[in-house]
C-alpha cells in the first residue's frame, strides 16, 4: 500500500511502530512521531490522546492481526501438531517480513508504558498457543503436563531464534532455521 493511501491513523501508527521498535518507547517523543508520519500534533492528540494512547492502539492493531492468523491457522490446518508447526512457521516469516512488529511485540516492556495492560504472554495470542498445546495433549500427541510448561518448551525455542535473528546474530536467513527449530520444539513435547 502506498503511503498516500495510508489514513492519517495507519500513517501515525505506522511510524510509532518504526520508532519504537528502533528506539523504544520511553526514547521516542510526539514530535518524532510528527516527524516520522508527516502528520499535525493536533492529529496525534485527536486520533490518540497521547502517545501511551499510541502505544496502546498499535498493540491492540498488531495483537488482533495475529489473532486473525492464528485462526486462519485453526481453520487451515488439521490438528494440533500441524497447527503449532503453522504458528512457528508464521512467527518466522514475520520476524522476516515484518521486523519491526515482532521486535515491538516480543522486545518492547509494554507494562512500562501500558500498566494496565496485561503481560504479552498473556495476551490472546499467547492463549490461543496454550490452548493448541493443550489440544495436543487431548489428541494424544503432546505429554501430558501443565499446558503453560509446554507451551513454553515448544514456542520459547523458536522465539529465542526470532531475537536472535532480529539482533542479527543468525549466519542465516531464520527460514533456514525453520525446520531444525521446529523438530527440536516438538521432540521436547511430544509423546
Amino acid at each position: 500500500m502506498s503511503e498516500t493511501k495510508l489514513t492519517t491513523r495507519e500513517r501515525i501508527l505506522a511510524a510509532a511502530l518504526e520508532l519504537f521498535s528502533e528506539r523504544g518507547y520511553f526514547n521516542t517523543a510526539v514530535p518524532d512521531i510528527v516527524k516520522a508520519s508527516g502528520v499535525s500534533t493536533g492529529s496525534i492528540y485527536h486520533h490518540f490522546k497521547d502517545k501511551e494512547g499510541v502505544a496502546r492502539a498499535l498493540f491492540s492493531d498488531l495483537l488482533a492481526q495475529m489473532d486473525d492468523k492464528l485462526a486462519h491457522i485453526d481453520a487451515n490446518n488439521e490438528g494440533a501438531e500441524a497447527q503449532c508447526r503453522a504458528v512457528v512457521a508464521l512467527l518466522f516469516q514475520m520476524a522476516s517480513e515484518q521486523p519491526r512488529v515482532m521486535a515491538f511485540m516480543l522486545s518492547a516492556r509494554h507494562r512500562e508504558f501500558m500498566p494496565n495492560e496485561p503481560p504479552i504472554c498473556s495476551s490472546r495470542p499467547f492463549n490461543k498457543m496454550r490452548e493448541l498445546v493443550a489440544s495436543g495433549i487431548e489428541e494424544g500427541v503432546v505429554r501430558s503436563g501443565d499446558p503453560m510448561v509446554l507451551s513454553a518448551m515448544l514456542f520459547g525455542g523458536p522465539l529465542r531464534m526470532i531475537s536472535l535473528h532480529l539482533d542479527g546474530i543468525l549466519e542465516r536467513p531464520l527460514a533456514e532455521y525453520l525446520d531444525e527449530s521446529w523438530q527440536s520444539a516438538w521432540r521436547a513435547v511430544a509423546v
